[in-house]
């Protein structure tokens, strides 16, 4: 989730939410209610977003780290290929 992405996106999606709504209610107060209470939604539904995604990420962390320590036990270490840059 790009911040500023995000950020523009929800601009432009409360921008046509307003449009709309004052179409069709005619009512700036109200259309200006709506649209804060959508934004309050929209932020609700992104914290809840990373939230979940924090939270699914430390779940595997705490899951995986076994199971990764013997695969790398398994794995073999080659020495430096002579043909890199830095090991001439």
């Amino acid at each position: 989730m790009y911040a500023p992405r995000v950020i523009f996106s929800m601009l432009g999606a409360l921008a046509v939410f307003a449009v709309a709504t004052y179409w069709l209610s005619g009512s700036l107060a109200g259309t200006a209610i709506k649209t804060a209470i959508c934004a309050v939604l929209l932020q609700t539904g992104y914290f809840g977003g990373v939230l979940y995604l924090v939270w699914k990420e430390s779940r595997s962390r705490t899951i995986r780290p076994a199971i990764k320590r013997e695969e790398a036990e398994k794995l073999p270490v080659t020495p430096f290929k002579g043909s890199e840059p830095f090991n001439r």
